[in-house]
């Protein structure tokens, strides 16, 4: 029999007692009330036992499922901020990454005018230098025709001489620009 059908048996067995006369009370004999509550003691320890088993295993898992959400969300919270610091290193790291570029890229330009402006200036002088040297090589070819046809006229045949060095005004000195 279960702790229900003991229990039901001791309201029977008060439902079918004496009245007391001139009292609220009932008399029950003694020796089937002991009886019932013994049989109540030798089935009870193991249903007892098994619930305090049952609310002891609870409140075990009870305890382990709340020291692991706490573990889970200081986990959480760690891998977070672990999250927020590495994006906030990647994000200056973008940054800086960019004002280096941005700088490289200005080094860059001006360089490129600077290079610019030194070729312009070397090519112009080049200019000058050539524009002189086809100036000699003008006035080097007149002379030379005039010498030929003076001496056509005159009968004679010209004797290769050496050239003569170039007066000192007709060469252009590169270091004076």
């Amino acid at each position: 029999m279960d702790v229900e059908g003991y229990l039901a048996q001791m309201e029977q067995l008060l439902a079918e007692a004496r009245p007391v006369p001139l009292s609220a009370s009932v008399m029950v004999n003694r020796k089937d009330f002991e009886d019932v509550i013994d049989d109540i003691r030798a089935s009870m320890p193991e249903e007892i036992r098994q619930s305090r088993w049952v609310l002891k295993e609870r409140d075990e898992v009870l305890e382990q499922a709340e020291r692991e959400a706490e573990q889970i969300v200081a986990d959480a919270k760690n891998e977070a901020a672990r999250l927020i610091s590495e994006t906030e290193v990647v994000r200056q790291s973008q940054r800086q990454a960019e004002r280096i570029l941005e700088e490289a890229r200005e080094q860059a330009r001006v360089l490129r005018l600077e290079a610019e402006d030194y070729v312009d200036s070397k090519l112009a002088n080049f200019e000058i230098v050539l524009a002189k040297t086809m100036r000699s090589v003008e006035k080097g070819r007149e002379r030379l025709r005039g010498r030929l046809v003076s001496d056509e006229l005159s009968g004679e045949i010209p004797v290769q001489e050496a050239p003569a060095a170039p007066a000192s005004s007709q060469l252009y000195d590169y270091e004076q620009g």
